[in-house]
């Protein structure tokens, strides 16, 4: 007789006492016990708050994670495999874009009842996406500050701030190709933050618009371009789940807010690969 239960396989394992689980694979109990909501009484609204953050943080950590072996990648002049990190990226970015819709479930009044309870702590203080930014060209060594608290944080910056960023990797690579990038800039201090460079526009041309061009330099050039355009994304993304969510209060971490994340949309990784876009076809 069919009572409705679906019967298991026999080849299914069921006893995990000498064995590697799921769980125990993904180290669970401590990640499902890693959500401590600060108000009380617990507020319903605040595990959605810190799960947000907390897989963000995730998808940062494999961004890095990508980011660094495609720069690796790039100084061994393997650029199929670091488009192929790229890829990920690109998507893992789309990931956390999204992830903003939920949090927009969010309304005023609901963060309003816990928002206290988050005391001096803001999204600002994220060191890996810091260090992705760093990565990517926006480095600023005077936010080190912010994590002198915390050793490993501080380190891995310090790290990041002293080492190549993506955009350098690439250009040195493009220089090994026979391009004619200026020695200063395959010399330049990798600690200071990117600034417009209008001598590389020509090389980035000449990629563009000739027929010569091997297919995985000028796919590099549009993979960067959607990197930054998603990480834009993002911001705006959060910036206006912050606006429609605390309007233009000052955030828990002393910014001015809506304002500060205004500011950051100016900011640019490879501005070298948008402004030739004016140059082709001329």
């Amino acid at each position: 007789m069919n009572d409705g239960t679906r019967p298991l396989e026999n080849s299914i394992r069921t006893d995990f006492h000498d064995a590697m689980s799921y769980g125990r694979y993904l180290d669970l109990d401590r990640i499902l016990g890693a959500q401590h909501p600060q108000s009380r009484p617990e507020h319903h609204d605040e595990l959605l708050f810190i799960i947000q953050h907390q897989t963000s943080e995730l998808w940062l950590k494999l961004i890095l994670h990508e980011l660094r072996e495609s720069r690796r990648l790039l100084d061994v002049d393997d650029l199929g495999k670091a488009l192929k990190g790229l890829a990920r990226v690109k998507t893992a970015l789309r990931t956390l874009i999204e992830q903003w819709s939920v949090l927009s479930t969010l309304t005023p009044r609901e963060y309003a009842e816990f928002r206290g309870s988050l005391g001096s702590s803001s999204g600002f203080q994220s060191f890996q996406y810091r260090a992705v930014e760093f990565i990517l060209g926006n480095k600023n060594a005077r936010l080190l500050d912010v994590f002198t608290s915390e050793p490993d944080a501080h380190a891995m910056l310090a790290e990041l701030l002293a080492e190549p960023t993506l955009y350098d990797a690439f250009l040195r690579a493009l220089d090994r190709a026979g391009y004619a990038i200026p020695a200063d800039i395959l010399e330049r201090d990798v600690a200071t933050p990117w600034v417009f460079r209008q001598d590389l526009v020509p090389d980035f041309t000449q990629i563009y618009e000739s027929p010569e061009t091997p297919w995985v330099l000028y796919q590099a050039c549009e993979d960067l371009v959607d990197v930054e355009d998603s990480v834009q994304m993002w911001r705006f993304r959060h910036l206006r789940t912050v606006q429609r969510t605390i309007g233009f209060k000052t955030g828990t971490g002393g910014s001015s807010g809506v304002s500060f994340l205004q500011r950051a949309l100016d900011l640019t990784f490879f501005p070298e690969l948008y402004a030739v876009r004016t140059e082709i076809g001329r």
